[in-house]
């Protein structure tokens, strides 16, 4: 098979965080509509990431945070997303880039965006070298999973191995935010 010297597998990655930031962008200027809220998955140790020193040692790879009932001023530009919400009862303020997302779900209807980090940024040889990097071919398989609704549960379209987020539960601590506005 021919190299990809395209990437569509990052392309694919660019459009959908385009979805995410779409999204964040209209509940930043109408708040969440309907019954719909977030769960926002990321890398912490991700360039550009600002999150306060306790939250850092609290979640040192890894965060999702629930945008339903209690955030305030969240704020979208091209590259990032900027929000408050509380933790345990203290105010945090979050910066989170785009490109440090693992994941996004709307639990109200039960879809859901899982991205392949390991190879933004890297070249193949460096996401080969990383101890959590699993090697094997670019593509479908390093593609963000779409999550849809189906009976039987959620599915991953795009690849034959499901790339389901995990349960919320199953992340810890989570921060609930407030638009402060719902549309209905």
């Amino acid at each position: 098979m021919a190299d990809d010297l395209i990437r569509y597998d990052l392309l694919v990655q660019d459009a959908l965080r385009g979805v995410v930031r779409k999204v964040l962008t209209d509940a930043a200027r109408e708040g969440l509509m309907g019954e719909h809220h977030f769960y926002v998955s990321f890398r912490t140790e991700a360039p550009g990431v600002r999150i306060s020193q306790a939250l850092r040692e609290k979640y040192p790879q890894d965060m999702t945070i629930v945008l339903q009932h209690q955030f305030w001023d969240l704020n979208v530009t091209e590259h990032a997303f900027e929000v408050g919400l509380s933790f345990s009862g203290v105010p945090e303020r979050l910066l989170v880039p785009f490109d440090a997302l693992s994941g996004f779900f709307d639990p109200s209807v039960q879809f859901g965006l899982k991205f392949d980090l390991s190879e933004a940024g890297e070249t193949p040889e460096e996401a080969n070298a990383a101890p959590a990097a699993k090697p094997g071919p670019r593509g479908a398989g390093s593609e963000p999973g779409e999550v849809r609704p189906k009976s039987a549960g959620l599915a991953t379209i795009g690849s034959g191995a499901p790339k389901g987020l995990p349960a919320p539960a199953a992340q810890g601590e989570k921060a609930a935010g407030k638009s402060g506005h719902r549309g209905r």
